[in-house]
């Protein structure tokens, strides 16, 4: 028997049944960062380019995202999102982005969160790729989950 939820006895794959689950509050914190040289990282945060404001512009479509990760990830059930915040903020050497999302439901919302994340740094690679093509989108990853049978996880 596979320890894999989306995996059947038979190794195909499936959607996991949460009918019989709890809805319980569930929110879920992902983070993801874009590299890219200080005139790019002057130009993005300047709120002047070419394609207009990077970080507003990533923002919403993170949010945009989140709300459609069960068209982009076949096993992944479609869910009502309380709460999409997606942030985008000048770090050394590039931009972060976070986002957190938040449900009460069968299921957590670990994916909808690292869609948002994975979104937004896509989106600031193509506003910003006319200055730079060698920008590196890294270290998207979940840092905390809450709720749910599994209970709460840190990234330690």
């Amino acid at each position: 028997m596979s320890k894999l939820t989306h995996i059947d006895d038979q190794g195909r794959a499936r959607m996991v049944d949460v009918s019989d689950k709890t809805s319980t509050t569930r929110e879920a914190v992902a983070v993801g960062f874009v590299r890219m040289s200080a005139e790019t990282l002057a130009l993005a945060v300047s709120g002047t380019g070419r394609k207009g404001d990077v970080r507003a512009v990533a923002e919403i479509a993170g949010v945009m995202a989140a709300k459609k990760t069960s068209d982009l990830i076949p096993l992944c059930h479609p869910l009502a999102l309380s709460k999409v915040v997606v942030e985008v903020e000048p770090g050394e050497g590039g931009l972060a982005v976070t986002a957190r999302v938040k449900t009460t439901g069968p299921t957590g919302v670990e994916m909808e969160a690292l869609t948002a994340v994975s979104v937004a740094c896509l989106t600031i690679y193509d506003m910003l790729k006319a200055a730079e093509k060698g920008m590196v989108i890294e270290a998207v990853r979940l840092v905390e989950k809450t709720g749910g049978k599994s209970g709460d996880w840190t990234a330690g």
